[in-house]
């Protein structure tokens, strides 16, 4: 199937959601399917909330470890097409990226005001949530000791959001604002069936958005919410469609 670029111009706020598909191409594997993290050793378990309690040393092993090789990998091609397409809309026009990835990439792309969903795994806070301490950006692995609060001495944690978790408010209201207001809506790489992101294209359809999906494979949604669906490689779809003006 041709790809053609999308006419930008006919759109005043776009909203993009972005999953773990999208950073496929620059190194880092996806969360579900073959080869997924979730189907390796007990990824699913250190990513649960209770893990905090019963084991972090093992939840920091795990995303310490992830901490080191997501600063190993580079923006791709599709990264990097989103940043230069909110750089050259026009002063009227919006374009609002929500990602549910960790890695920092899109912003490493150059990609302004990310909607961070899950946190970044960047970011270190404490467990203790009556502490003041605020999350702090953090290079270090922490694999060989667990880290304790300046400030409580309780147990430091990575700042994203674990499973048993709820999104932060600060994005879910920056989210649900971009998605009233939106007439075009892409979703890239992303699987569809996690909440609440799974639920985003209702919401934009409901505000009269045009929706198109980007992604290796056909939404898992059965509702067709999504106007046009083109499966492919993000790092070679998004390149092409976000080229228009």
């Amino acid at each position: 199937m041709k790809i053609l670029p999308l006419q930008l111009k006919q759109y005043n706020h776009i909203v993009v959601l972005t999953g773990a598909g999208i950073s496929v191409a620059s190194g880092l594997p996806t969360y579900r399917g073959v080869g997924g993290l979730w189907t390796v050793g007990n990824t699913a378990r250190v990513s649960d909330v209770e893990i905090l309690k019963t084991d972090p040393r093992a939840a920091w092993e795990f995303f310490g470890s992830l901490r080191t090789n997501v600063a190993l990998a580079l923006p791709n091609a599709a990264h990097k097409a989103l940043a230069d397409c909110q750089k050259m809309l026009a002063p009227h026009q919006t374009l609002t990226l929500i990602t549910q990835n960790i890695d920092g990439l899109h912003q490493r792309a150059g990609s302004k005001d990310v909607i961070e969903l899950h946190g970044s795994v960047y970011m270190t806070k404490c467990s203790n949530i009556d502490c003041h301490l605020a999350p702090y950006a953090d290079a270090d692995p922490h694999l060989h000791s667990l880290p304790q609060c300046s400030m409580c001495q309780s147990l430091l944690r990575p700042d994203i959001v674990f499973f048993g978790e709820i999104i932060p408010a600060k994005a879910d209201w920056l989210t649900k604002r971009a998605l009233r207001e939106c007439d075009l809506f892409l979703a890239v790489g992303t699987s569809g069936t996690v909440s609440p992101a799974c639920d985003f294209v209702r919401s934009a359809k409901y505000a009269g958005a045009r929706t198109i999906l980007v992604n290796m494979e056909p939404s898992a949604s059965s509702d067709d919410s999504f106007d046009q669906e083109i499966l492919g490689p993000a790092e070679e779809i998004l390149p092409v469609l976000l080229a228009g003006e």
